[in-house]
C-alpha cells in the first residue's frame, strides 16, 4: 500500500501547501512539532484508508477533545463537497490517529441529532473557523467523534 498525505487535487492553493508542510513536519519530527502551534487549536494526525483505492492516507486535522475522544469537523474550507476523509470513515470507520507523539487507535462515528447540536455548539465556540466554513455551504458539515479502542 502506498500512503499520500492530505487530499490529492488541492496543491494549487497556498493554504494547502502550508497544510501539507505542517503535516510533513508534525510526520518527521514524530509529533514534536506541529501538534500545537500558538495562537491555534491543537492538530492531530489522521491515519485512514481509502473508500474506492484501499490506499493508506493522512490528514491533518484541527481538533477538540470531548468526554475522552477527539472531535473533528469536515469542514473542507466550506467547500461544496465533504473531504475525503470523512467519506473514507464512513466507508472504514477504524483508523489511528496521532496526537503529539502518541500514536492511538480509534473507531470513527457520526453523532446523532441531539448530541451533533450539543457538540455543534461546542465546536463553534472552540473554533470560530468552523461556524465560517458552515456559513460557506448549504449542508451541514460533518461531524467525526474519533474514540480510542480499547487494546
Amino acid at each position: 500500500m502506498t500512503e499520500r498525505l492530505g487530499q490529492p487535487g488541492r496543491s494549487g492553493s497556498s493554504r494547502s501547501r502550508l497544510r501539507r508542510a505542517h503535516e510533513a513536519l508534525y510526520r518527521a519530527t514524530g509529533g514534536r512539532v506541529g501538534h500545537h502551534v500558538p495562537g491555534r487549536p491543537s492538530m492531530l494526525l489522521l491515519h485512514h484508508v481509502g473508500a474506492k483505492s484501499g490506499t493508506r492516507r493522512t490528514s491533518g486535522l484541527t481538533y477538540m477533545l470531548c468526554d475522552g475522544s477527539f472531535v473533528v469537523v469536515g469542514s473542507n474550507g466550506g467547500g461544496a463537497r465533504n473531504p475525503g476523509w470523512v467519506h473514507n470513515l464512513r466507508a472504514f470507520p477504524e483508523a489511528e490517529i496521532q496526537v503529539g507523539p502518541e500514536k492511538i487507535k480509534v473507531r470513527a462515528r457520526e453523532p446523532g441529532d441531539g448530541e451533533r447540536e450539543r457538540l455543534w455548539a461546542q465546536a463553534a465556540r472552540y473554533h470560530p473557523a468552523w461556524e465560517r466554513f458552515q456559513q460557506r455551504t448549504p449542508h451541514a458539515l460533518p461531524i467525526v467523534i474519533l474514540t480510542p479502542r480499547q487494546a
